[in-house]
């Protein structure tokens, strides 16, 4: 089973949550690691005190900490440098995957990091920490089978959603279609016909979304819960899904007016 293990600095303060920050004199112990609270249950209890083996070494959990462990692994732990070399020996500390640099009160962060890029060479990969919180939602939504499984599904909904407003707008126009024929003889527009069949597609889109939003929460809350991964619907997220609801809504209703717009009055009578 996969856990995930950081190895810092105690002494740097690197991490923003306080629940990690209070607890890092522990890690000065040896073999003593803190353990984060979504850790999978399947590992027993975290409590502190309690020894566990990871790689066929015992270690003792110090403490505990809040904040997810995503899809690094099943578990998540935090240890000294020193500790982490005790238990990967083939690593050692000289390896580095991340560090972590602090710039000075008023320091351009775009700036500092383009004088690094110049002296660290083409080995070494500098990062904002906004530019590294895109690379890393970039590899996980573009690079890994979680991101292809969740893109692909929010494509497939996006189709099937327009198929299904089609259908029915499209069912409601044919069985309308002398209305309309009606409202063309007597001088009506094709653009106020479109306009008619897109405020039918709009109420039905609006219409559910509202428990389509309340079926969200409640798949988020079981996510998190069956996971206990971090995932939250923000406002954002929200307004972006609205603004999918709206375009899924204008094809719809584009499909749907087509043959309306070439239809003949004197064919529908």
């Amino acid at each position: 089973m996969d856990v995930f293990i950081i190895g810092f600095d105690p002494a740097s303060h690197i991490f923003i949550p306080d629940g990690i920050n209070r607890q890092t004199a522990v890690l000065d112990q040896v073999a003593t690691v803190l353990v984060d609270s979504a850790t999978r249950s399947i590992f027993g209890p975290i409590s502190t005190g309690r020894v566990v083996e990871i790689d066929n070494r015992k270690v003792t959990i110090g403490g505990q900490y809040v904040l997810g462990t995503g899809f690094m692994g099943l578990g998540v732990a935090l240890t000294s440098i020193a500790n982490f070399a005790r238990l990967f020996p083939h690593r050692g500390s000289a390896i580095v995957n991340l560090g972590a640099i602090q710039l000075k009160a008023g320091v351009d962060p775009d700036r500092a990091a383009g004088d690094l890029r110049k002296l660290a060479g083409t080995d070494t990969r500098i990062f904002t920490r906004q530019e590294l919180e895109a690379h890393e939602t970039a590899y996980w939504t573009t690079r890994t089978s979680v991101g292809i499984i969740f893109g692909s599904g929010l494509l497939i909904s996006l189709v099937v959603g327009i198929m299904i407003v089609y259908q029915i707008v499209s069912t409601q126009v044919g069985r309308q279609l002398p209305q309309f024929a009606t409202l063309k003889a007597i001088g009506y527009r094709d653009r106020s016909l479109t306009a008619t069949v897109g405020a039918m597609s709009l109420l039905i889109v609006i219409a559910g979304f509202v428990p389509a939003v309340a079926a969200a929460l409640g798949l988020y809350s079981l996510i998190r819960q069956k996971t206990l991964l971090p995932v939250m619907m923000s406002e954002m997220r929200l307004l972006a899904v609205f603004a999918a609801a709206l375009a899924m809504a204008a094809i719809s209703a584009l499909l749907s007016v087509w043959v309306l717009r070439h239809a003949d009055p004197a064919d529908v009578f």
